[in-house]
């Protein structure tokens, strides 16, 4: 029998199944009596999946003329392509914004190229939001960064760091409860994500950019991110991003009441 520590390494490459299978069994033992630490780990297999389910229809999509100089490696370019958003999106979930990009980066665009960039813009919030939701929705052990217990003090730190008074809307009445809240990066500043659950414990998340200064207001728009529904719309400078795992009309239901309380706050 190996004496050799358990590792947050260790961990992870059992997750992802790069272990030997006696190291594997050292770890499998390990978790037997530590149902804490195994259901860490289950949380991980099934951000893996989700993620997985997201970014697989990558590898199908063709690559841009511009990255089609060399044909024959297309298939490669396509995968590292990939894999690299898996990464990427993956590190998000133990990473924290620190005071970096003012708000109104963005503003510094050509007004020319302003249409592209809010088209593009809303793209982002869409993508975003989904992976946001794929992160950390299925989190077992710290889904929030701030609870609802003490939501006070979650909107008075998430208002301060996006620079707008924000408050998370009231969803009891539809059947969820707000677990919390956390801090995101945007593409140029901080964003906010909510969340909340049902009895069943499915779990919605509210992403709230306030990066939208190039676009008009929009009605509710609809978009799927592969096992991800979002509703989406855009108010001024802020852009809201409805994401669950509930089928289109349940969470069609859910934005109406939350687009209903944002335009009385």
């Amino acid at each position: 029998m190996s004496q050799l520590p358990i590792t947050e390494a260790d961990l992870h490459a059992y997750v992802d199944g790069l272990l030997p299978h006696a190291r594997r069994a050292e770890i499998a033992a390990y978790l037997a009596t530590r149902p804490d630490e195994a259901d860490r780990l289950d949380a991980y297999r099934s951000q893996n999946e989700a993620l997985r389910k997201l970014f697989d229809p990558v590898l199908d999509e063709p690559v841009p003329a511009r990255l089609s100089a060399r044909p024959r490696r297309s298939t490669i370019l396509q995968r590292v392509a990939a894999g690299l958003a898996i990464a990427f999106f993956s590190g998000i979930a133990g990473w924290h914004l620190h005071d970096q990009t003012a708000p109104g980066r963005q503003l510094a665009q050509a007004p020319a190229a302003a249409p592209a960039a809010a088209s593009q813009r809303v793209a982002g919030l869409v993508r975003q939001a989904a992976i946001a939701h794929v992160v950390y929705s299925p989190d077992v052990r710290r889904p929030v960064e701030i609870g609802a217990d003490q939501e006070e003090q979650l909107v008075t730190w998430l208002s301060k760091r996006i620079g707008s008074k924000i408050h998370p809307p009231k969803l009891g009445k539809l059947g969820y409860e707000l677990i919390g809240g956390r801090l995101l990066p945007g593409e140029s500043g901080p964003v906010a994500q909510f969340m909340y659950h049902d009895a069943t414990g499915q779990r919605l998340t509210l992403y709230v950019s306030t990066e939208q200064s190039h676009n008009q207001d929009t009605g509710f728009r609809f978009a799927q991110e592969g096992p991800v529904n979002v509703f989406y719309w855009i108010d001024g400078k802020f852009g809201y991003a409805l994401s669950a795992g509930a089928d289109k009309g349940e969470l069609a239901r859910i934005a109406a009441a939350v687009h209903e309380q944002l335009e009385k706050s």
